[in-house]
């Protein structure tokens, strides 16, 4: 008998601070950075995006999403035998989110306290984590060590940005998304496909990190936009039809896109090489800004709960991010 691993639940979290490109701007201002809503608008095509408050972690908005995912599928902690965190903004530098999420999970009721004991760890491939996240709880389910798995995207991106730097402080947001796999005799997920390339590191970074408790080199986010743009439109479109061949299926054979919500631009380009029209593109970018690992989960959450994902529908998830790291994944919702 093959296994296979199917989507059982969704759920998604944004703090409740939302600054619109109003907002942000004047933030901005009173720091002597010149920006505007049109500015912001015509370049990315986001309009508002969410902060966490100081004291939230990315645990926190991990376990909103969760608690939401679970309830989605009619489950509870204790049902969980694994859990995949993509994160780039961890709570600390060791233990893993995961861990973290997981006992917080387990302290919902006596019941869920069954979660302990699972296997938990996080995935770090930035923008491209939940995609990672998403293979490698695929591939332990196929395998049998794992029978229903959290696999979660959460970022508190707004703790890296340098706010005197208008060309990337106005991208990026902070949320969650989460998604619950679960072991199946028909098939969900129908391909996956990953990638990096280490020779673009310096595209997208933070380059620094902790030494002798200080922080070395520089901590926040530093990114070549236009070499962004140039590699993302590539490798999307590569990896997308890597991913259908490996179904034997195509472009036309879609019902819905999920990419990474990183710029309007780059989804409109990859959605124009792969010959789909943009009502088949779930769009979040908006009204999220860039959340990293989360755009992807938090995308398909609003999808699903807006009703426009339907059971046998064939889906695809997308997404590119520093290191370079990018990559897809196909299934039948």
């Amino acid at each position: 008998m093959s296994l296979y691993s199917r989507i059982v639940g969704t759920g998604s979290y944004l703090p409740p601070r939302r600054l619109s490109n109003a907002d942000l701007v004047a933030e901005l201002a009173a720091k002597g950075v010149e920006s505007s809503d049109e500015w912001i608008v015509e370049r990315t095509g986001i309009r508002a995006r969410h902060f966490a408050d100081q004291g939230v972690f990315s645990s926190d908005l991990a376990f909103e999403a969760c608690k939401q995912a679970l309830h989605a599928a009619r489950l509870g902690p204790q049902d969980i035998d694994l859990v995949i965190v993509a994160t780039s903004t961890p709570d600390m530098v060791f233990p893993s989110t995961a861990c973290i999420l997981q006992h917080k999970l387990a302290q919902i009721s006596s019941e869920a306290a069954g979660i302990a004991g699972s296997a938990a760890f996080d995935v770090q491939a930035v923008c491209a984590g939940f995609i990672y996240a998403m293979s490698v709880a695929d591939a332990m389910i196929r395998a049998g060590n794992a029978k229903r798995a959290l696999v979660v995207g959460a970022e508190v991106f707004s703790r890296l940005l340098d706010f005197n730097d208008r060309t990337t402080c106005v991208l990026f947001g902070d949320g969650a998304g989460a998604v619950v796999l679960e072991a199946s005799e028909t098939p969900g997920i129908l391909a996956a496909d990953i990638h990096a390339d280490g020779k673009h590191v310096g595209l997208l970074c933070v380059p620094g990190h902790v030494n002798g408790g200080q922080i070395l080199g520089d901590p926040v986010l530093k990114m070549d936009g236009q070499g962004v743009f140039k590699l993302a439109v590539g490798v999307l479109e590569d990896t997308a039809r890597t991913v259908l061949a490996k179904a034997g299926l195509q472009e036309s054979d879609l019902d819905w896109l999920v990419p990474h919500q990183a710029n309007i631009r780059i989804i409109q380009s990859t959605a124009k090489k792969l010959k789909l029209t943009m009502d088949k593109v779930l769009l979040t970018v908006a009204d999220h800004g860039n959340t990293s690992a989360a755009s992807i989960p938090l995308a398909l959450d609003v999808g699903v709960r807006a009703g426009k994902l339907q059971p046998g529908q064939l889906v695809m998830l997308e997404g590119v991010g520093g290191g370079f790291a990018w990559g897809s994944i196909l299934f039948r919702y």
